[in-house]
């Protein structure tokens, strides 16, 4: 991919910033969509980039995903220091001193009835299928048929109307329902605040991410991987290409904050 200029001047004005937090959703940004969650795992060239953006000197790589923190461990394999935000928001890791997520046992409870309403779902719809969550439950139909997909979603949202105080989200064939109301927008904010970033790169490919894109400041990057209406100033096709753009970063950040 021949990179777009204002985006690579975008990059060159990023990479002098004096604290740079990198922050990155992962499925469909640092790793390839796939049919089943667990078998995700970042491109090489992606991963070989965030891990050289680590070691520089002024600088933060983080994720945000959707993921529950332990599944994104799995997939992503991070360093034991790298900050991480799951669940959308609901999960944070800054470090081994933070606080485990615990709910009360009100939103106990209305978690189980959530999750009662997917289970009956995806009984009901071939090809769906169910992930747990420490606050939440998530309805995928990526291997179901479309009419089956949107019947799916369809049921599952009438058995949740009952409900109250849910945060239900749709993404890219998954429902995603939580008994915390938080989103990426709120993570990233999080993360600037525990860095002292002075300025932020974020970049993910899902309805859900536009939530911290819409958050970024003038003198952030938020890319957008792959089509769909977007906040971010950019845009790239696919994971691939995304790979370039955090290769290119590595070179000018080096070039400005060379490695110890």
């Amino acid at each position: 991919m021949a990179l777009n200029p204002d985006l690579r001047a975008a990059l060159a004005t990023l990479a002098a910033t004096p604290h740079l937090l990198v922050a990155l959703d992962f499925d469909g940004t640092l790793a390839p969509l796939v049919e089943r969650a667990e078998d995700a795992r970042a491109l090489p060239a992606s991963g070989t980039a965030l891990r050289a953006l680590a070691a520089l000197p002024g600088t933060t790589t983080a994720l945000i995903s959707g993921r529950a923190l332990d599944s994104l461990r799995v997939v992503a394999e991070p360093p034991e220091d790298m900050m991480m935000i799951g669940s959308h928001g609901a999960e944070t890791w800054t470090g081994p001193d933070g606080a485990p997520l615990a709910l009360t046992p009100e939103q106990a409870g209305l978690l189980a009835r959530a999750v009662d309403v997917v289970e009956r779902t995806i009984a009901a719809h071939p090809g769906t299928r169910i992930e747990f969550k420490p606050a939440g439950v998530v309805l995928h139909t990526r291997t179901a048929t479309d009419d089956v997909a949107d019947s799916a979603v369809a049921a599952a949202r009438a058995g949740l109307e009952d409900l109250a105080d849910l945060s239900i989200t749709d993404g890219k064939r998954v429902l995603e329902i939580s008994v915390i109301k938080a989103d990426k927008g709120q993570g990233l904010a999080l993360l600037r605040e525990t860095t002292g970033a002075t300025a932020v790169l974020f970049a993910g490919d899902d309805v859900t991410d536009e939530h911290a894109l819409r958050t970024l400041l003038p003198d952030d990057v938020g890319i957008r991987v792959g089509p769909g209406g977007t906040a971010a100033r950019f845009t790239v096709a696919s994971p691939e290409d995304f790979s370039e753009v955090l290769s290119e970063l590595v070179s000018l950040r080096t070039q400005v904050h060379p490695a110890n």
